[in-house]
């Protein structure tokens, strides 16, 4: 699988199709290989797009980092740069969860990487929000304060970017635990609900000033970890930005969640089924 060095952290990818550049991130720590991914790639680069599926620091093949203000601005920096290190900028950016807020981050941090963004499941609202920082976060501290570093790479959190990077147990182990408890409690207060960042880690008044075309699937009422106030606040902020319903019921994140859960699906099974909301979107 290809690797590039991206300002010291080393990230896996994979290059789908030909034609105008796009990018597809995941949520959580999903990697790249996480059923849906790939295909929604494929969907697109069936219609003539370069579409870029990449495992972001901390997920998958790739290194794990653990630098900056919060987790998903390390990684909108590290998309930005992987971009530019293809020759893929500027390209169609699109997320979800997690990756929604990667890919707008990225577009905020780094206009000349985005021609396009896109995104579904932006996380948000009191609960989801605290809760994502217990899950990001939460366990990893608790570890690394009783019993070290060497206690933190057996957690089942870790285990795949372990299993399918080796060398990431040595980055592991080279961290000094107060300094990784330190970065963790920093990410952690990243989610802390706040009226002026309906998205975390960006202002408001950062969203405001974007002029990258952009568009946001509704979230569903019944999600309380991608609130529906979340994406029409979102598209109030972002002047010309498209609303539109996704292709599914209200009950979409819900359902898949259970799913991956019972070991009977994934959640990003039907991102293929966006493919011709996104094109249509392109083609304007």
């Amino acid at each position: 699988m290809p690797r590039a060095d991206i300002d010291g952290t080393v990230i896996s990818y994979e290059i789908i199709g030909e034609g105008a550049p796009w990018v597809l991130t995941p949520g959580g720590r999903f990697s790249k290989d996480t059923p849906g991914i790939r295909q929604l790639a494929q969907e697109l680069a069936d219609h003539g797009k370069q579409v870029l599926i990449w495992d972001r620091p901390n997920t998958g093949a790739s290194d794990v980092c653990f630098t900056g203000p919060s987790e998903s601005a390390m990684q909108a920096d590290r998309l930005a740069g992987l971009l530019h290190a293809l020759d893929m900028a500027p390209a169609v950016i699109f997320g979800g969860s997690g990756g929604s807020r990667v890919s707008l981050l990225a577009a905020a941090s780094h206009p000349e990487v985005a021609a396009g963004l896109a995104m579904v499941w932006i996380s948000g609202g009191v609960y989801g929000l605290m809760l994502l920082a217990t899950v990001y976060c939460g366990e990893s501290i608790r570890v690394a304060w009783r019993r070290g570093m060497e206690a933190v790479v057996e957690l089942p959190e870790w285990a795949e970017v372990l299993e399918q990077n080796p060398r990431n147990r040595d980055l592991f182990l080279e961290l000094d635990p107060q300094r990784f408890i330190e970065t963790l409690e920093r990410w952690m207060l990243a989610y802390w609900p706040d009226p002026s960042a309906t998205v975390p880690g960006l202002p408001d008044a950062a969203c405001s000033k974007l002029t990258v075309p952009t568009l946001i699937f509704r979230s569903g009422k019944s999600d309380p970890h991608h609130t529906r106030a979340t994406s029409e606040r979102l598209h109030g902020l972002i002047a010309g930005s498209r609303l539109v319903e996704p292709p599914w019921g209200d009950d979409e994140w819900n359902q898949r969640s259970d799913a991956a859960r019972n070991g009977t699906g994934a959640l990003f099974e039907r991102w293929p089924l966006l493919a011709p909301q996104l094109l249509d979107f392109a083609s304007r």
